[in-house]
C-alpha cells in the first residue's frame, strides 16, 4: 500500500501519542493515577482549611483588581471628585484613590469590601483551623513541622491584614499607624531605630511608609504566604490527612472520597460557595466606609476607634495595662506598650510553637509513634482546659479593646468597665479553665455521653413490604461501655452487700469493684456500677 493511502491518524490517536511521549519522559502517568486515588476524610472540621485557602485565591483577584486604581502616595492633593463632603479638602493621593475607587470606579466598591471582608475571613478561618489542629492534637509526630508552618502563615496573615487596612490613610488606618510607632518605639535598644528607618522619622515620618507598606502588603508578604500554603499542602499529601476514629479507621489507613471525581466536585462547588458568601458581603453589608471618616489628620482622634477582629486582642491588651514603665542601665526606658504588645504575642506564639514538644516531653510514646487518628477533646482533659482557658483570655482581651463604646452604651464609669476588664481578663480564664478540665474529666469516664442517637432507616422488599433496620454506627459514635459481668452464685446468693460494719457499701462511679469492695457486688446494685473505662492513651 502506498503512504498516501494509510488512514490519517484521529486526533484522539495524535492525543495519546502525544501522552505517551511525555509519558516516556517524565513518568507522569503513575504521579497521575496516585493523585487521582488520593483518599481525604469527609469530617465537616477539615474543611475549614479549605475556606482559608480559598479566602487567599479571592484576595489575590480582588487585590489585583484594586491595585489598577489605588495610588500609594502620601503627597498632598486637593480632592475634587464626587464625594461632596469632602470637595476642597487636602487629601493624600492613597487617600482619594481610595475614595475614588469606592465611588467612581464601576464595581470597585463591591471588589473593595469583598477584598476586606476575605481578610477578615481568611484570618477567622485560620484561627479556627488552628484551633482544630490543637484540640484534636494534629499536630503531633510526624506533623510538627506542619503545625509550625501554619503558625507562621497565621503571623503573617494578622501582619498582612494590618497593612492591608493602614493603606487608604484615612482618619481610622492613621490612628493604627501610630499604635504601632508607639510599639516599635517601645522596644529596648533598637526600637527607636527600628521605627525611625521604618517611617523615615519621627511619627508620622516622611511620606514612606504607605509605599514601603504596598510593597510589603502586594509582593513580599503574599509571595512568602503563598509559598507556606504551598509546603503546608504538600507536606500534608506526603504525610496523609489525619482523621478521627471509627469503623474502620486506624493508624495506618484513611477513609473518605476519592480525589477524582468527588474530592474535586465537592472542593469547586466549596469554592464558589465561598466566592458567593463573600459577594454576598461585599455588595450587601458595608464594611470600612474611608469617606466618612476623613484624611489622616495627626492632631485628631475619633471615638470608638475599632481595629479589625483579628487585632481587637492586641487593643484590648494595651488598654487595659496599667501604665508601668522600668528604667534600666540608667539610661534605656521600657515604656508601657512594651508589655501588652511585644511580650504577650510572643509568649503566646513561643508556647504555640513549643507546644508539639511540650506535651511530647510529658508523653514520651509522642516521640516514637505516628499519630494520624485525631483526639477527641474530652480524652485529653489538660490540653482542652488549658486551650479553653487561654482562648477565653484572648475572647475578653478582644471585648476590652471596645471599653469606651460599652462604657457609653451602658452609660457607666469608663475606668468601671476598665477595671472589670482588668479583674476579669486573668481570672474568667482560669476558672473557664478549670471547669472545662473537670467536665472532660467527667465524659471521658462515660464513652457513650453525648453521642447521638442510633437511626433506623426503613427498607423497602421486593415484594412490596418494610422493614426497619437499625443505621450505621456514625463515625466516632461506636465507642460503647462494657456489657455487665455475670456474677458468681456465691455473690448473689449473700445479697445485700453489706460492709464490715455493717453499712452499705458505697462505690463510686468510675471505680474498681474490687478496689472498692474487695467482693463482687450483688446484682441489684450491678445496674449502679460503671467499671473504669478509658480511651487508650487518655489523660
Amino acid at each position: 500500500m502506498k503512504s498516501r493511502d494509510k488512514p490519517r491518524p484521529s486526533v484522539e490517536d495524535r492525543t495519546i501519542e502525544l501522552a505517551r511521549w511525555v509519558d516516556d519522559r517524565f513518568g507522569v502517568a503513575r504521579f497521575g493515577k496516585t493523585t487521582l486515588n488520593k483518599i481525604f476524610p469527609d469530617h465537616w472540621s477539615f474543611l475549614l482549611g479549605e475556606i482559608a485557602m480559598y479566602s487567599f485565591v479571592i484576595l489575590i483577584i480582588t487585590g489585583i483588581f484594586l491595585t489598577l486604581f489605588f495610588v500609594p502616595s502620601t503627597h498632598e492633593v486637593v480632592y475634587n471628585g464626587s464625594y461632596v463632603p469632602l470637595r476642597g479638602q487636602r487629601v493624600s493621593e492613597a487617600y482619594q484613590s481610595t475614595v475614588d475607587l469606592s465611588l467612581n470606579v464601576r464595581a470597585g466598591l463591591v471588589m473593595r469590601q469583598m477584598h476586606h471582608w476575605a481578610a477578615d475571613i481568611f484570618a477567622a478561618a485560620v484561627v479556627v483551623h488552628l484551633c482544630r489542629i490543637f484540640f484534636t492534637g494534629a499536630f503531633r509526630r510526624p506533623r510538627e513541622l506542619n503545625y509550625m508552618i501554619g503558625l507562621t502563615m497565621l503571623i503573617l496573615v494578622i501582619v498582612n491584614g494590618f497593612i492591608g487596612y493602614s493603606l487608604p490613610d484615612d482618619q481610622i488606618s492613621g490612628a493604627g499607624l501610630r499604635i504601632a510607632f508607639s510599639i516599635f518605639l517601645s522596644i529596648p535598644i533598637i526600637g527607636t531605630w527600628g521605627a525611625f528607618l521604618l517611617w523615615g522619622g519621627n511619627f508620622p515620618g516622611n511620606g514612606d511608609i504607605i509605599p514601603r507598606f504596598y510593597s510589603l502588603h502586594i509582593l513580599i508578604i503574599p509571595a512568602v504566604i503563598a509559598g507556606l500554603l504551598a509546603a503546608h499542602l504538600g507536606i500534608m499529601w506526603h504525610q496523609k490527612h489525619t482523621d478521627f476514629p471509627g469503623k474502620e479507621k486506624t493508624n495506618r489507613t484513611v477513609v473518605g472520597s476519592s480525589f477524582w471525581p468527588t474530592y474535586v466536585a465537592k472542593t469547586t462547588g466549596y469554592f464558589f460557595i465561598i466566592f458567593a458568601g463573600l459577594a454576598l458581603l461585599g455588595g450587601l453589608f458595608q464594611i470600612n466606609p474611608i469617606w466618612l471618616y476623613g484624611s489622616y489628620e495627626p492632631f485628631k482622634v475619633s471615638y470608638a476607634v475599632q481595629p479589625d477582629w483579628y487585632m481587637g486582642w492586641l487593643d484590648g491588651a494595651l488598654r487595659i495595662m496599667p501604665a508601668w514603665e522600668t528604667q534600666f542601665a540608667s539610661r534605656y526606658l521600657i515604656s508601657a506598650p512594651f508589655y501588652p504588645a511585644v511580650i504577650l504575642p510572643g509568649l503566646t506564639f513561643g508556647i504555640l510553637y513549643a507546644w508539639p514538644f511540650i506535651e511530647a516531653r510529658f508523653r514520651p510514646e509522642d516521640k516514637t509513634q505516628e499519630h494520624h487518628l485525631l483526639d477527641r477533646p474530652r480524652d485529653r482533659p489538660v490540653r482542652t482546659g488549658l486551650g479553653v482557658g487561654v482562648l477565653t483570655f484572648y475572647v475578653m482581651l478582644f471585648f476590652a479593646s471596645s471599653t469606651d463604646v460599652l462604657a457609653n452604651t451602658l452609660k457607666v464609669s469608663l475606668n468601671g468597665v476598665l477595671w472589670t476588664f482588668r479583674i476579669g481578663t486573668p481570672t474568667i480564664p482560669i476558672v473557664v479553665g478549670l471547669a472545662t478540665y473537670q467536665i472532660c474529666k467527667e465524659l471521658s469516664r462515660a464513652p457513650s455521653a453525648g453521642l447521638r442517637k442510633r437511626s433506623n432507616v426503613v427498607v423497602r422488599s421486593p415484594d412490596g413490604g418494610y422493614t426497619t433496620v437499625p443505621a450505621d454506627i456514625h463515625p466516632g459514635d461506636d465507642v460503647r461501655e462494657p456489657p455487665p459481668e455475670e456474677l458468681p452464685e456465691e455473690a448473689v446468693r449473700r445479697g445485700g452487700g453489706r460492709g464490715p460494719e455493717g453499712g452499705e457499701e458505697e462505690v463510686g462511679v468510675g471505680a474498681d469493684r474490687s478496689e472498692a469492695t474487695g467482693v463482687t457486688p450483688p446484682r441489684r446494685f450491678g445496674g449502679l456500677l460503671r467499671p473504669r473505662h478509658r480511651p487508650a492513651g487518655s489523660s
